[in-house]
């Protein structure tokens, strides 16, 4: 159920960034939701989120930037050991410097780069690419 949930919403950001919209609400929500926003916040992905009554039914707004293309959770179980997360990142990501895996480990919900850092494994959440704007100079 988690992950539906996860997949639902982050679907919504991705069709909100596609419409140009400058906010999107994400409704129902889930501690797991609120970490991997956390992570897309942290990598600048979107500007900023807000929590509205988390101990109840609750929702998230979420104000975009326009940098996601692609975003998804995994809807099924894969688990992922430390060493092969980055074979993992090269084999799902179109380029280095395009995505990040999101990977839900003891240590809490990581990026690739923070769980290969502090050497943990665990289960792949999602993935997250973004586009580049080229300057052209005009």
């Amino acid at each position: 159920m988690g992950r539906r949930i996860l997949n639902d919403a982050l679907r919504a950001i991705v069709n909100a960034e596609r419409r140009s919209k400058s906010t999107v609400e994400l409704q129902p929500i889930s501690t797991v939701m609120s970490s991997f926003l956390k992570i897309m916040k942290d990598r600048g992905y979107i500007k900023n989120f807000h929590v509205y009554d988390p101990h109840r039914v609750g929702r998230i707004t979420v104000e975009l930037q326009g940098r996601v293309t692609d975003c998804r959770a995994l809807t099924y179980r894969q688990d992922i050991k430390a060493k092969d997360i980055e074979a993992y990142r090269l084999r799902n990501l179109p380029t280095r410097q395009w995505g990040y895996v999101v990977v839900t480990t003891p240590d809490g919900i990581l990026d690739h780069e923070e769980a290969i850092n502090r050497n943990v494994g665990g289960q792949v959440s999602g993935k997250i690419l973004f586009v580049v704007a080229w300057d052209n100079g005009n």
